[in-house]
């Protein structure tokens, strides 16, 4: 309606002057609600002409879109293994930061796991002290074991000293009989030899391992135990939690609830152009939005983001071919507003949808000198019917509420 009002006064306002004043037909006996058409079908046909042009001259150089959104992340609040609630930290809606509990599950099995883990390891503590002590009573019977064998090994060698002096004072089965004896505690010296190496291998490797084993045991379960309180990841908020003692959660089916982080849909608006307007949305546009949630209020924005696939063409393999007929609904250019002084955003809500405008501007273009007079001016007229645009927008959002409220019955 604003540009057919804009382009009557350029058509039929003179052409009605022109019957007024220069063929001297008056409104109301020449021109009448009849004749209308016949006396002024030249300004009415090229008001409409002029209206398309201009209609499609703004809303090509200068889109708009109504589906614009402060998307948000959220974060489902899902444990790492499964169980049943037993005991909740935080209510319906809560403020939570980073590391703080949410929710603990039953740990009873974890708990037990953990206290046999530790019994493991006092068990291999105690019998590092036996294998010490068994390690001490090895030495005392290898040295009582060496001295027998030094008494033997003495004895014989001075009978057999004697038997090369005087080979009829010392019998020699006497010394065959030595002879054994020295043998005998000689093998009794290796055998408590060895039995101190089998309790020394016990106390510094066999031990040691169990323990090591029996500790790497106690910090898995703890891990296990850990795993059963469930702890926000970020600083958020936990909204329209509903769990319960009692419930039983699952990683793969149930999640206990959803975070929303922080911070999350403050500070960037996605808009969806359309299709046609691909080859005029660049970064650095300057746009406009105005937003249900915060009224008669006009946001200055610029265009950060341009993405450059568009949703409704993905598809994901599979055993059946694609057929271009499954896309029904033509899909849109994802936009990505930020705006354009700190705090725009203030008292948007998340999630709130948006009205979002975006101005061409040739500026650069015409500065550059790259391009002739008459397409200069062509520019510049194209710049300058954004304005149109953006009284377009301003009247938007003050019909907003009202339309809303009013036509819309909420």
């Amino acid at each position: 309606m604003l540009e057919l009002l804009l382009c009557s006064l350029l058509t039929i306002v003179p052409d009605y002057l022109f019957r007024r004043y220069a063929e001297g037909k008056r409104l109301g006996k020449e021109i009448t609600l009849y004749s209308v058409w016949f006396e002024l079908r030249w300004g009415i046909t090229a008001c409409l002409m002029l209206t398309i042009g201009l209609i499609t001259v703004i809303f090509y150089n200068h889109p708009s879109t109504t589906n614009a959104t402060l998307f948000y992340r959220t974060v489902p609040i899902i444990p790492e293994t499964n169980g049943r609630v037993a005991e909740v930290h935080v209510g319906f809606s809560a403020q939570v930061k980073q590391g703080a509990p949410i929710f603990r599950l039953d740990s009873s099995t974890q708990q037990a796991a953990a206290e046999a883990a530790r019994r493991k390891i006092a068990e291999t503590d105690a019998a590092m002290v036996a294998a010490r002590a068994d390690v001490a009573a090895a030495e005392g019977k290898i040295q009582e074991a060496n001295s027998a064998y030094q008494q033997a090994l003495d004895e014989l060698q001075t009978k057999q000293q004697l038997n090369r002096n005087n080979s009829a004072i010392v019998p020699a089965r006497e010394i065959e009989r030595l002879q054994n004896v020295v043998d005998g505690r000689r093998g009794a010296v290796g055998a408590v030899t060895a039995a101190r190496d089998s309790a020394e291998a016990q106390l510094t490797t066999l031990i040691p391992a169990q323990k090591a084993s029996a500790q790497a045991a106690l910090a898995q379960v703890e891990v296990d135990l850990a795993k059963t309180i469930v702890r926000a990841g970020v600083d958020g908020r936990v909204e329209q939690f509903t769990l319960k003692v009692g419930d039983i959660v699952n990683p793969f089916m149930r999640p206990g609830g959803i975070l929303i982080p922080e911070g999350a849909g403050r500070g960037t608006i996605q808009a969806g152009f359309g299709q046609i307007e691909a080859q005029v949305m660049k970064i650095g546009m300057l746009a406009e939005v105005t937003c249900v949630s915060k009224p008669w209020t006009v946001i200055p924005m610029v265009v950060t983001g341009v993405q450059d696939f568009i949703a409704a063409g993905q598809f994901r393999g599979g055993e059946q071919l694609i057929d271009a007929q499954q896309v029904v609904r033509p899909g849109s250019i994802l936009i990505t507003l930020e705006p354009l002084y700190e705090g725009g955003l203030k008292g948007v809500t998340p999630g709130s949808s948006c009205i979002a405008n975006a101005y061409s501007s040739n500026h650069d273009l015409i500065a550059s000198g790259k391009v002739g007079t008459l397409k200069s001016l062509a520019l510049h007229g194209v710049d300058a019917v954004g304005i149109v645009h953006a009284g377009i927008l301003r009247m938007q959002a003050l019909m907003l509420p009202i339309q809303t409220l009013v036509f819309g019955g909420h």
